[in-house]
């Protein structure tokens, strides 16, 4: 049985892999992001939202000094509403 040399003996296996890799170093681009105009507007928050926080800071500022009173028949009124509506 005869069997011939196939390819170079100093052939590196992993060397189209380093190529590749190489290519690619040399051809990255950065990523960029663009953001509409109305994507912006809707980031800085409506004026609903802006109100609502400025409640919510409220009520916690009320609650911490303890003026904040619970009316508990209000709360089963709203209950009952939510519920049986």
């Amino acid at each position: 049985m005869k069997i011939n040399n196939f390819g170079s003996l100093n052939m590196n296996p992993y060397k189209k892999q380093i190529e590749k890799m190489d290519k690619m170093e040399k051809t990255t681009s950065t990523d960029k992001i663009q953001i509409s105009t109305e994507a912006l507007e809707l980031q800085k928050g409506s004026r609903i939202e802006i109100e609502r926080q400025v409640k919510v800071e409220e009520i916690k500022n009320r609650i911490e000094s303890g003026e904040y009173q619970v009316n508990p028949r209000e709360v089963a009124k709203k209950m009952y509403e939510f519920w049986n509506n």
